[in-house]
């Protein structure tokens, strides 16, 4: 979903929860990973692993310049033979530590294993938080949460299209004296076609 059919349907849910809803998570895991210099943590479940959200998780993180959105997908089927960025599996949570953040998204209630590895990850010292249906352990451990039940006007794969456009949308601003590349290109580019000075 681009950029433009994202600000059309925002247009068609305003006046709805979802909106605030989307952009509360998208704030708290946005405030996470920046705090933290990075180390997100993205899991789904065996049957609904988030592909499509670690891809626009990315784009972000480059749209924004803010990185630390960039996540590790870990995987419950990868195999060493994988290409590198498929090759994380879920021993990855049990390294999990303070300072990272664990975003985990599900279509169904998880299950005890993933659970529990979730659970040990917070006790570790992660942040958790959880995109889903709401329902079971996993919200009640989780710092933060964002229910999608069944039945619900929008579906979870629009849900995660509303929460990275706003995790990228809301980047913190860079600090003074330090300026992005792409704004040192912008004003080089407002100096080269400013008109040149009026001489007397």
């Amino acid at each position: 979903m681009d950029a433009v059919r994202v600000a059309l349907l925002r247009e068609v849910l305003a006046g709805t929860e979802w909106l605030g809803a989307t952009r509360r998570f998208a704030g708290a895991l946005r405030g996470s990973v920046v705090s933290h210099g990075g180390g997100l943590l993205l899991v789904g479940t065996p049957e609904y692993e988030p592909w499509h959200l670690a891809a626009h998780l990315v784009d972000e993180a480059a749209w924004s310049g803010t990185p630390e959105l960039a996540p590790t997908l870990v995987r419950h089927d990868a195999r060493p033979s994988d290409p590198a960025h498929l090759a994380v599996g879920l021993g990855r949570l049990e390294a999990a530590r303070r300072g990272e953040t664990l975003l985990v998204v599900a279509s169904t209630t998880p299950a005890a294993p993933l659970v529990e590895r979730v659970s040990d990850a917070r006790r570790a010292g992660a942040t958790v938080l959880s995109l889903g249906p709401g329902q079971g352990e996993l919200p009640s451990m989780a710092h933060e949460v964002l229910a999608v039940p069944d039945g619900s006007e929008l579906d979870l794969d629009t849900v995660q299209h509303l929460v990275s456009a706003a995790a990228g949308e809301n980047a913190l601003p860079t600090p003074r004296g330090r300026r992005r590349f792409r704004d040192r290109v912008a004003r080089l580019a407002e100096h080269l076609t400013a008109p040149p000075p009026a001489r007397w």
